[in-house]
């Protein structure tokens, strides 16, 4: 009995659709809560406190907080080791074949960056929110991707996976240099201790993961209180994780990353999701979506991504430095550039990070990055739908 009313959960789950189709679950179902009569509970709760070990000696941070600086640590952990377990092995091992989604990358991190800048010049707190058009979703991406199957070429999506990757590791560095608070040298020292640990796991080829979760742990707590956002822990603790390439098999790396790729994509991402989505639409008109800032994240993402990505990438396969992905036409091409301007969770945590102190901007966050992802969902689909029929 049981077996038969868990077979369609757990078909529902081996889909590639599947976490994509839970982000949006989680975000529609956070959009309705804060539009209710229960908009009060869903936002007290997400400002209230809780406080892990005791007054004295433990960490106090508000919901909000632990979802986003403690369970999004574990997110860019996973992240880093998807791009780590990629330039060992991957699609970006090969120089020939990296070039293609790193130039696409680039050009959909600066185009949409341009498109904010231009539009919010003047004002150096609304500038701040440059980099959240930036961003890419990489779950949601690939699952709008994946809702056409195997219609759609290998290498588009190959090409969607590296580029996102590559989008997160850009996102990485822009958190660690752009959006760090007063940095407080002694806790920089403490860390550093904290790396030197990690370095001797590594070195002695220590091939248990509690070692490295224990250094782990004091590593976030030492990046937290010193000034560096806390998600950064998460990049560096991955970057000391071993592979071994010969005997994949044991390889701790990807140990790791397949026990812990579930609980990210649905467990994490969606409470992220739920917890950040929520934006109340009372008043909501179609003059405050020109605003600068909503209007600069909309044009960023359904603009700047896809002309930065498709542009860049274009020029880069004319002049004969990368290869169109095989079987694949510039219609599809297109569409897959259009799909990286999704950047919902991704763009929404950078959001947080922009505008950490001029929070009155961050439901006008929220529009922007909700309308933006869904014009280029609804336009990238379009685009991929027709390219397959022809």
């Amino acid at each position: 009995m049981i077996q038969y009313i868990s077979k369609p959960f757990k078909y529902f789950f081996k889909l590639e659709s599947a976490s994509g189709l839970v982000l949006l679950f989680a975000a529609i179902i956070a959009i309705y809560i804060s539009n209710s009569q229960f908009s009060n509970n869903y936002f007290e709760i997400l400002k209230s406190y809780i406080t892990l070990g005791t007054s004295d000696f433990g960490i106090k941070l508000s919901v909000l907080h632990w979802i986003n600086d403690v369970l999004m640590a574990i997110f860019f952990f996973l992240v880093t080791l998807e791009i780590k377990r990629e330039f060992i092995q991957g699609e970006l091992s090969n120089p020939k074949q990296a070039f293609l989604p790193i130039i696409g990358a680039v050009g959909g991190m600066l185009v949409p960056a341009l498109v904010y800048i231009i539009i919010n010049l003047g004002d150096s707190i609304r500038l701040n929110g440059w980099a959240i058009p930036s961003a890419t979703d990489i779950a949601f991406s690939l699952g709008v991707l994946s809702l056409l199957g195997k219609r759609v070429p290998i290498s588009l999506k190959v090409f969607l996976t590296a580029l996102a990757i590559i989008d997160d590791l850009g996102a990485i560095i822009i958190i660690a240099f752009f959006y760090s608070g007063n940095i407080q040298t002694n806790y920089l020292i403490l860390m550093l201790a904290a790396i030197i640990v990690l370095l001797l796991l590594n070195r002695f080829k220590i091939k248990i993961f509690l070692p490295y979760l224990i250094a782990g742990l004091f590593l976030w707590d030492f990046t937290h209180q010193s000034g560096i956002h806390a998600t950064i822990s998460g990049v560096l603790l991955a970057l000391f994780i071993p592979h071994d390439l010969k005997n994949q098999k044991k390889s701790l790396l990807l140990k790791i990353e397949h026990s812990i790729s579930p609980y990210v994509a649905f467990g994490i991402m969606p409470i992220f999701a739920f917890a950040n989505a929520g934006v109340s639409l009372e008043g909501l008109t179609f003059a405050s979506l020109l605003k600068p800032v909503p209007l600069g994240i909309v044009c960023g993402l359904f603009f700047g991504k896809q002309f930065g990505v498709f542009l860049f990438s274009y020029f880069a396969i004319k002049l004969k430095f990368a290869e169109k992905p095989n079987n694949s036409n510039w219609t599809a091409f297109y569409g897959v550039s259009v799909l990286t301007g999704i950047g919902f969770t991704m763009s929404l945590f950078v959001g947080n990070l922009a505008f950490a102190e001029s929070m009155q901007y961050m439901d006008e966050v929220k529009i922007g990055v909700l309308l933006g992802s869904l014009l280029s969902t609804l336009f990238g689909f379009y685009l991929l739908y027709i390219s397959i029929k022809k």
